[in-house]
């Protein structure tokens, strides 16, 4: 698709747009082709797979038990032994509850509204994966690509939720490897109205750009745009602010914008 400056974003990938094209169906008119408001900027990339040997983990024990009886009396003359440390339980990876991120709120109409996103941590293996499907399931969602819990294993899972007024609906979702990363001026955005099942104007633009990412620009249909810059980490969230925002297990930053009443969305790039 091909923006206002000439420069071509490249569509989201299938399971980053279900949901967006499963609402825009019930938002659009018929003849309206809802993909065209998903964007990708950027290079496409393949997810990564990754792997601890089990060889690694043995050397590691290894090694630490060296260390331990070295600092022992007569092992080693004064060594001090390392801290034993437990690795992180399932619970305090967020494995079975996410971690939740307001990434904007404001009033529009009258009508208070939010966009929010919750991140559900990496399950180890195929026991954490099926309880946190199940944890999933319980609290009403569920990755759409995901036939069996061992495709959850290594990966992260995020759902963006907007609400409006009385109506509250999920508006993307995706699992990914949890080396996933987007950098440069790569983007992943969305486009749709504000309010949940109307057919108004695609005004609310949701995205994610790496992290170093300092500044989105979304361009509107009629002219003016909207800059948004990126805060820190545990920066306050204040009505009607636009921000590029980190989301506590997101390997990316977030961003909504939000058209002025009358405009709708066009563009929207990594402008530094």
């Amino acid at each position: 698709m091909m923006n206002a400056d000439g420069k071509t974003n490249h569509d989201m990938t299938n399971s980053d747009i279900a949901l967006l094209l499963a609402d825009a169906a019930d938002e659009v008119e018929i003849g309206i082709a809802p993909y065209d408001a998903v964007v990708r900027g950027g290079r496409r990339r393949r997810a990564r797979r990754w792997a601890v040997t089990a060889a690694t983990v043995l050397a590691l024990a290894a090694s630490s038990a060296t260390l331990a009886v070295a600092g022992l009396p007569g092992g080693g003359g004064g060594r001090v032994a390392p801290v034993a440390t437990q690795p992180p339980t399932a619970e305090e990876r967020h494995v079975y509850a996410p971690q939740q991120t307001l990434l904007a709120t404001g009033s529009d109409g009258g009508r208070a509204w939010f966009v929010r996103i919750e991140v559900w941590g990496v399950p180890r293996d195929e026991v954490e994966a099926q309880r946190q499907l199940d944890a999933m399931s319980e609290s009403g969602v569920r990755p759409v690509d995901v036939r069996q819990a061992s495709e959850l294993v290594g990966k992260i899972s995020y759902f963006v939720f907007r609400s409006v007024g009385d109506k509250f609906a999920p508006v993307m979702q995706n699992t990914v490897s949890r080396t996933d990363t987007l950098s440069g001026t790569d983007i992943q955005a969305g486009a749709l109205p504000l309010v949940p099942g109307s057919d108004g104007p695609q005004r609310l633009v949701i995205g994610k750009v790496a992290k170093t990412a300092q500044r989105v620009t979304c361009r509107w249909k009629g002219g003016g745009m909207t800059e948004i810059h990126r805060v820190p980490a545990g920066s306050d969230v204040n009505s009607d602010e636009q921000v590029i925002r980190p989301v506590d297990g997101s390997p990316y930053n977030w961003f909504v914008c939000l058209a002025p009443e009358g405009a709708a969305y066009k563009s929207v790039e990594v402008t530094k």
